[in-house]
């Protein structure tokens, strides 16, 4: 009887282990650029230009030959909806609002929504002149939040803050902590908000042709979701179903033994 048991026993667990042999994956999907041979890659998308969206907090900064009455637009302005320090210290911060405007110092509301830093600056630049309000000023623009969200079979899920504006898919990947090995990696997902509409679009990190996509650099707000390969989903699949009847098969087992035992 005791040999019968032991034989159960070692079934079960060659049934176990058959299990978590079963949910390893191919070598191939797993490392990164398989087919990619040494040598130059030609990119032909250039660095892609974030559009301002709604929420977005912007730091500007105004600069002139008259750095008092460039002062004004650099003081903190709490009805503008910013934040910041006096001329020469840290740019103001000025919060894009629900209907997609600034609220700029003696100029008033300025749409920001949908525009490049470059076309904001512009703009602004342009209303400072026609208004009379300085002479040849010099604007800068930077996003305050420029984030990157990183979720799904990655080994640290987060949001990445950007202070540079620049960040590859690549990196952010590497910043959370890189896919785990149940990563399917010819299909991450990157979602991008443009113009009150979602953009989804998927990207094969085994293929070369991530160097030259227009998502290989990532934009401000931007999501980047992994989805679990087939072996994880159907290795969670099988143990959520075999586990539970083989743990209860030794339960059985374990009784029978002690009835056995009680009754010699």
């Amino acid at each position: 009887m005791i040999g019968f048991i032991k034989k159960i026993v070692t079934g079960c667990l060659l049934v176990l282990t058959l299990i978590a042999v079963s949910s390893c994956g191919n070598t191939k999907k797993v490392i990164y650029f398989p087919t990619v041979k040494d040598g130059a890659i030609p990119s032909n998308s250039p660095f892609p230009e974030s559009l301002i969206q709604k929420n977005d907090i912007l730091s500007i900064n105004v600069s002139s030959l008259n750095p008092e009455a460039s002062a004004v637009f650099n003081s903190p302005n709490t009805a503008a909806g910013g934040a910041g320090g006096a001329a020469g210290a840290a740019p103001v911060g000025y919060l894009v609002n629900s209907e997609g405007n600034i609220q700029f110092p003696l100029i008033g509301s300025i749409k920001a929504e949908g525009l490049t830093k470059n076309k904001l600056k512009d703009n602004i630049a342009k209303s400072l002149v026609d208004k009379k309000l300085l002479l040849d000023p010099i604007v800068t623009i930077r996003f305050v939040n420029f984030r990157v969200t990183v979720l799904g079979e990655v080994n640290h899920p987060t949001v990445v803050t950007v202070p540079n504006e620049k960040l590859s898919l690549l990196e952010a990947l590497g910043l959370a902590g890189d896919l785990t090995i149940y990563g399917k990696r010819q299909n991450v997902m990157i979602i991008r908000e443009e113009k009150d509409q979602k953009i989804i679009k998927r990207v094969d990190l085994n293929s070369s042709e991530i160097f030259s996509s227009p998502y290989y650099y990532l934009q401000s707000n931007d999501i980047v979701y992994v989805e679990p390969n087939k072996a994880k989903i159907s290795s969670v699949s099988r143990g959520n179903q075999l586990i539970p009847i083989v743990l209860s098969g030794l339960s059985l087992i374990i009784i029978a033994a002690q009835q056995f035992n009680n009754n010699k």
